[in-house]
Formats: structure tokens, sequence, C-alpha cells
């Protein structure tokens, strides 16, 4: 049985903090920056600007950047697991995840540490931007903001300010 593809989510304090979410796709990371990070609330909508594809072992990357390819400052993984393809067309097939991300939506189940349940990247009219959204379900949580509650990396423990001190 193939193994299931992965993702990660990086808090990456570079000229703006942002979250880094990243899905395996065709043997790389698909990546989008969502400045606000994943909300649990469906009726919040967070903004998802597409960045380069980066290759598989980034997945694993937490440390401090200086001038680096990937943008400078701090990195530290903030969630990490498993997802799920669960986009489907009209007929209810399942839709390759390469061709989801093509057509503009791509539906997917997260099973990290912190982030559970479905979630949707769906591409706006606007400049090619994306939106990320938390499906309803029962891993949806209007009232618990992670990004708040769960600030420490899921591999150091340290909070992206811990870490960017180790640096100096």
């Amino acid at each position: 049985m193939p193994r299931a593809p992965v993702f990660v989510v990086q808090l990456h304090d570079a000229r703006r903090l942002h979250y880094d979410v990243r899905l395996e796709v065709d043997g790389v990371l698909k990546s989008w920056a969502v400045p606000r990070g994943p909300s649990l609330d469906p009726a919040v909508k967070r903004l998802a600007v597409p960045t380069d594809d980066h290759a598989m072992d980034y997945a694993t990357y937490e440390g401090v950047h200086a001038g680096a390819r990937y943008g400078s400052g701090a990195v530290i993984i903030w969630d990490a697991g498993e997802y799920q393809n669960q986009t489907r067309d009209k007929e209810r097939k399942l839709v390759d995840p390469a061709e989801a991300i093509e057509r503009g939506h791509f539906r997917f189940a997260l099973h990290g540490v912190k982030l559970t349940g479905s979630w949707a990247f769906t591409r706006t009219g606007r400049a090619g931007d994306w939106l990320l959204v938390k499906v309803r379900d029962e891993a949806a949580d209007p009232l618990l903001d992670l990004t708040t509650a769960e600030p420490r990396s899921i591999i150091s423990g340290l909070t992206i300010e811990e870490l960017a001190a180790t640096a100096s």
C-alpha cells in the first residue's frame, strides 16, 4: 500500500510573519503563504498566496535562513502530518491533486498534530490568489485560534522568537 502524502505548516518570520502551508503533490511540496495562518472557523476565509514549489526535504526544515533562496528569517515546523485528497469531480470521482490545483479547487483532510479535518484551497479571480477555508466538520471550532493557542514548533518546542534568538 502506498504511503499517504505529507503536509507541513511552517511558521516563517521573513519580511512578514506568515504560515507556509505545503502539501506533497507529485514529489514536490506545493506551497501557499497564508499570512494569518489557518483558521478552524469555516466562516473565515484566509488569503493564501501561491509560492514556489519546494523540494521534499524542506518538509523537515527548521532553522534560521540568512539570505537563503527561500527567504531569510526563522522557520519553525508549526504542524505536520499526512493528508488525504478529497477532491471529487461532478461524477464523484476522485480528482488527482495536481489536476485539482490546476482547476483551482483542492479539498483535502489533514491528519496532523494540531490540524485535523477537512480543508480546501480555492483560487480567486484576483491575481492568482487563493483562499484557505476550513470545511464544516467535527474538527471545526470557531472559538479556538490555534495560531495563538499553539505557537510552538512540534519538533523543537520553541516559539519562532525563541528559535530566532538562538541564531544571535
